[in-house]
């Protein structure tokens, strides 16, 4: 696919990846959520400290999660990471997917990386039996709203406070069959 002239590949993510992914997680938290997270929590955040805690996740025995990069010229320009839904999506028959994450460098957003990286992990729960994809959504990021309801989400009414320094934000859950 082409970005700005540029070539990306969707594909899977490897430890040598976690480096860069943790910088566009990084970058992506504090360029979405600024306004809408405290600043002293966006502004704590570090590559190296997501670093280490990506390590850890990724070398988990057992892990049921997948993570995929884009790669462009320069390495990874952009994550999403997906698995089993966690905890119950009340309404849906069959076997429900997740969303965990999706962040893309802040300066490539709106290139349809984000869509590609989207679509390919789509592919890859419907390949593993989800028929359901969920995810969580701050509900003041408008813009994260705006991507996932043109991908075909649809918030379901569920939602679920998260607390970050002291300051509790709303999240809505979206779903869309696979």
């Amino acid at each position: 696919m082409a970005y700005r002239g540029a070539m990306v590949r969707v594909r899977e993510m490897e430890e040598a990846d976690i480096e860069a992914v943790s910088a566009v997680r990084v970058r992506g938290w504090q360029a979405a959520y600024a306004g809408v997270v405290p600043q002293d929590h966006l502004d704590a955040m570090t590559v190296e400290d997501d670093a280490a805690r990506r390590r850890q996740w990724f070398r988990s025995p057992g892990r049921e999660s997948a993570d995929l990069v884009a790669v462009g010229g320069h390495g990874p320009v952009g994550w999403v990471c997906f698995g089993p839904a966690r905890g119950e999506v009340s309404g849906v028959a069959g076997r429900v997917g997740e969303v965990y994450a999706l962040y893309v460098a802040p300066d490539l957003i709106g290139t349809g990386v984000g869509r590609a990286l989207l679509g390919e992990a789509h592919a890859s729960m419907k390949g593993r039996g989800f028929e359901t994809s969920a995810l969580w959504v701050l509900q003041d990021n408008l813009r994260a709203r705006r991507f996932y309801e043109r991908a075909g989400y649809r918030a379901d009414g569920a939602t679920q406070d998260d607390v970050y320094d002291d300051v509790t934000l709303c999240e809505l859950r979206y779903r869309r069959g696979l």
